[in-house]
């Protein structure tokens, strides 16, 4: 086997142009598999870094109705009894479930409104009402100003935090630290100004490019835990948003979560229930492997043809080495030995050309990543499969030139000399 490998290598390094041209085929379908597969999974770990608890393991747990929160719905007047309070009790038995590294009690409203500076309104807004360790539980950092205190929210102190993207909606370049505004006509100072850890500061070409992130995403204002009913003058259920050691734990210590708060429900038309969006990065990872498959399906057509070619070759070079298959048989060589020879020869030619496809995959992901924006991650596994796949190919196109070189007959070989 050595010995046909360095036969085979030697021949594919004396005859470059032709080997060359022979892998061809399984180059450039090696290379847009890698290439396209390495691109699908740099955007399903963006998907998942993103859309899976926003990259910060949280999963919320909130009362839904139907699959959906419910707090929104919510009016002055016709709050729905039979759900309590959540106790510290619950609190900490959530904390001390599997897989749960910290949770916080949280208000929120998914789309305040209201919320005015001076006479520039905030439409849309998301608006929590937090405790202290709700910034640590869901991996914010503070990049102005200073985080609320637990005195301040015993006291009911109309203090805010915004995030970044809040601050910059209502201010603009000037500093938010210390502005005052208005929260459903109750003023609130605001404190500080706060970044998702795993976020970095955007930087924008043009104004409108500014305006429709802001008008995709209209950022978040967080209230005193304390001054809530100040501003909704009424009590309402808690959330709960639970952090995860990992991202693939989140529906199950979210589940778990639910199952610990609905003991407690009396309300049958209400549960707990862990808003997963995880289940979203599913869908959309579904969505895209249904389309790697498509284009894999149709990259892989031109390792078809480039298997076509190197049966072709490997035909030609059976022809071409008719005098020293027969040498070799009148010798005493058997058919297996020179079918293994020539399969041999086949493999080294298109797994030569699975390598320098991989490379090649490799660099023109990166490529096509950088010019669209796209993250790019190497498929360790793929690179595996693409490699065994062109031995493959070799293998299988291999076969009918090496039986033909097998069952010659080494009478009518040698005559050919």
């Amino acid at each position: 086997m050595i010995e046909n490998i360095r036969l085979s290598l030697r021949g594919i390094w004396g005859h470059k142009m032709r080997s060359f041209l022979t892998m061809l085929g399984v180059i450039i379908g090696i290379a847009s598999i890698l290439a396209i597969v390495s691109i699908v999974e740099g955007t399903n770990r963006k998907l998942e870094k993103s859309l899976v608890g926003a990259g910060n393991n949280v999963t919320d747990v909130q009362v839904c109705q139907d699959g959906y929160p419910s707090t929104d719905s919510f009016q002055a007047g016709n709050m729905p009894g039979g759900i309590p309070t959540v106790s510290e009790a619950s609190l900490e038995q959530i904390r001390s479930t599997e897989h749960v590294t910290n949770a916080s009690l949280f208000y929120s409203r998914s789309w305040a409104d209201s919320i005015y500076y001076q006479n520039k309104s905030s439409q849309n807004v998301s608006l929590l009402g937090v405790k202290p360790d709700y910034f640590t539980t869901c991996d914010y950092k503070l990049i102005a100003g200073r985080m609320m205190t637990e005195e301040e929210g015993k006291s009911a102190r109309k203090v805010c935090i915004l995030d970044e993207e809040q601050a910059e909606n209502l201010f603009g370049t000037e500093p938010a630290v210390g502005k005052i505004i208005e929260i459903r006509k109750e003023p609130y100072t605001v404190i500080g100004v706060v970044r998702a850890a795993n976020e970095e500061k955007k930087e924008y070409e043009s104004l409108d490019e500014y305006h429709m992130d802001q008008w995709g995403s209209p950022g978040k204002i967080f209230v005193n835990y304390g001054s809530w009913p100040l501003i909704y003058v009424f009590d309402e259920p808690e959330g709960v948003a639970v952090q995860v050691d990992e991202a693939k734990n989140m529906a199950a210590a979210g589940a778990a979560a639910a199952d610990i708060l609905n003991m407690y429900v009396t309300n049958g038309n209400l549960t707990y229930q862990a808003v997963n969006t995880d289940e979203a990065a599913n869908s959309l990872k579904t969505l895209t492997t249904a389309i790697t498959a498509m284009l894999v399906s149709i990259a892989s057509l031109s390792l078809l043809v480039g298997g076509i070619g190197v049966m072709n070759i490997m035909l030609v070079s059976v022809s071409e080495r008719t005098p020293e298959i027969g040498l070799k048989k009148a010798l005493g060589a058997k058919p297996r030995v020179i079918m293994g020879q020539f399969l041999t020869e086949s493999a080294v030619l298109t797994s030569v050309g699975g390598v320098i496809g991989v490379l090649l995959g490799i660099l023109i992901g990166k490529v096509i990543a950088m010019v669209i924006s796209m993250d790019f991650a190497i498929s360790i596994p793929w690179i595996f499969i693409a490699v065994g796949f062109s031995v493959g190919i070799g293998l299988i196109f291999g076969v009918l030139p090496a039986r033909k070189a097998a069952k010659m007959n080494p009478i009518d070989a040698l005559r050919r000399e």
